[in-house]
């Protein structure tokens, strides 16, 4: 607990155009050149990370490479090389565990911060971040960006605010002012179609869903309306947890000709099965509670089945996949297959971040 009065000091560190930026830096003659990471067209790959140059075009992260290259011909597009990726990461890491030991790593590439009481640079959460993003750019190679915050939801707002390789800052002082403009697109969670629902009630920015009460929310959004409720007031009191476990693991595969038929996806089942339990291993095999099978079918319907299992077992996968596939009984472009991993003793060690 902080004393009355004494706001966290929250740094997210999100490092632009992770991927491609890799790649700009190991070959110097794609700079200025819209470059984009993923899968091939004829495979329906998707795009990873692509940089500004390429989103100039309106390509994105997520967009279907073949989407892609019709809006950027001339998008340079690379495979992944994810060796090097979690090389870069392992480093930034390091940086970022030089200011605190409360670092929360989201993904290769970004991490919450808590600074809070840290006396390095005059004690300045704004100051610390300056000096982490020009670390990383003199060690690494790459920039970053950073928000700095009194919580978790402000400083990954924040870190957005002056992309790439700029900072912004939310004050204590300047939280409610700077929320209540905020479009609650930006909360994380209002997706397409609860934004859509939130503007249908005439509600397009924090300050609009303050006139709604928490009781009212939840009415109109479950349990998600209390989360509504406090973020747009910019009230997040989760704390900076260094040691979050995971709680999946899976692999997945989009196939270049849809599978047509149940006996397809059985055939298709086994070789995503083994990979999996080869990631499995490398993660130190973890126990695991749960077993689940998705679908994505050939008109972008979806599916996830799952049951209780003691261990990744191919008949139960099988199982598990007719009982998805018979929910729309089409044909199949996507594959994948997962596990739920058991809760386990914070004290006993963690899941390799990078396996």
């Amino acid at each position: 607990m902080l004393p009355d009065g004494v706001s966290r000091k929250i740094i997210h560190c999100d490092c632009d155009c992770f991927y491609a930026a890799i790649e700009v830096r190991d070959d110097p003659s794609l700079a200025g050149r819209p470059v984009g990471v993923g899968g091939r067209p004829e495979a329906r790959g998707v795009i990873a990370t692509c940089n500004y140059e390429a989103r100039a075009f309106g390509v994105h992260s997520a967009m279907s490479t073949a989407q892609a290259l019709r809006l950027c011909p001339q998008l340079i597009l690379l495979r992944p090389r994810f060796d090097a990726y979690r090389e870069a990461s392992r480093r930034i890491l390091a940086i970022y565990r030089e200011f605190t030991a409360l670092v929360e790593p989201l993904s290769l590439d970004e991490a919450y911060l808590d600074v809070t009481g840290v006396g390095l640079c005059r004690g300045s959460a704004s100051l610390m971040a300056e000096e982490i993003r020009r670390r990383i750019r003199a060690e690494v190679g790459i920039t970053a960006s950073a928000g700095i915050a009194p919580n978790k939801f402000l400083a990954k707002v924040a870190s957005d605010w002056n992309k790439p390789d700029g900072q912004f800052v939310v004050r204590p002082q300047e939280v409610d002012g700077f929320v209540a403009a905020l479009p609650v697109t930006r909360i994380h969670g209002v997706g397409k179609v609860t934004a859509e629902k939130l503007n249908g009630l005439g509600v397009g920015t924090c300050g609009d869903l303050r006139r709604w009460s928490e009781a009212e929310l939840g009415i109109r959004f479950g349990s998600f309306g209390a989360r509504l409720y406090r973020l747009c007031r910019g009230e997040d009191p989760r704390p900076v947890v260094p040691r979050s476990r995971r709680k999946s693991l899976s692999v997945e595969t989009t196939y270049a000709r849809d599978l047509p038929h149940l006996d397809a996806c059985r055939e298709a089942l086994p070789a995503l099965v083994g990979e999996l339990e080869q990631r499995l291993k490398r993660a130190g095999a973890p126990d695991v509670e749960k077993l689940f099978v998705k679908i994505r079918f050939d008109d972008f319907r979806h599916t996830t089945a799952e049951g209780p299992a003691c261990g990744v077992q191919l008949p139960r996968c099988l199982e598990l996949l007719g009982d998805g596939w018979r929910r729309h009984g089409r044909p199949v472009r996507l594959l994948g297959v997962g596990v739920r991993l058991r809760a386990v003793d914070e004290n006993a060690g963690q899941l390799a971040l990078f396996d």
